[in-house]
């Protein structure tokens, strides 16, 4: 299922493919034009909306947070605020996604410790495909793991947070 063609090398996407290949996780690489959207992404990849997973940063209070939905649904601010009994959620700026993580929007990876040190969060809709696809540190490439396995290597909190678009 590896298959390595042009991919760009970032020091995140090379981080996560060291996760991958550490834990002998089989993933498929794909490179492709850059996408700033889900439906771009998932059309360059030949995969489902459904099995992207859009991965945002967001402050909670006073903390930074990544949560990772289904690229086809959108993120309940409300079901975000009641899990953490917060007063104040918000996306995060380009400013601050590149500071916290080096990164533009449209290319941060579904991951947290020890990718990024952020708590990691994924909704539900998530695991309920046999595979995960997800921009990898760059607008121009992907990679496309299965679920269960994104899972045990990203070891996130799962809650429901997503909302239909």
């Amino acid at each position: 299922m590896d298959t390595h063609v042009q991919v760009l090398s970032t020091p995140v996407y090379d981080r996560i493919v060291a996760l991958l290949t550490e834990r002998s996780i089989a993933y498929r690489a794909v490179h492709h034009e850059p996408t700033t959207t889900s439906e771009q992404s998932a059309l360059a990849r030949g995969e489902s909306i459904a099995v992207g997973g859009k991965a945002i940063l967001m402050k909670v209070d006073a903390d930074f947070r990544i949560f990772v939905l289904s690229a086809a649904l959108k993120i309940d601010s409300k079901k975000i605020k009641e899990h953490f009994g917060a007063k104040k959620i918000r996306f995060a700026t380009s400013e601050e996604l590149l500071e916290k993580t080096g990164l533009v929007p449209g290319s941060l990876p579904p991951f947290g410790p020890p990718i990024f040190d952020i708590p990691l969060y994924v909704d539900s809709s998530v695991l309920a495909n046999a595979i995960v696809a997800f921009n990898a540190g760059s607008l121009t490439d992907s990679l496309i793991i299965s679920t269960a396995e994104y899972a045990a290597a990203a070891a996130p909190e799962v809650f429901e947070f997503s909302v239909a678009s």
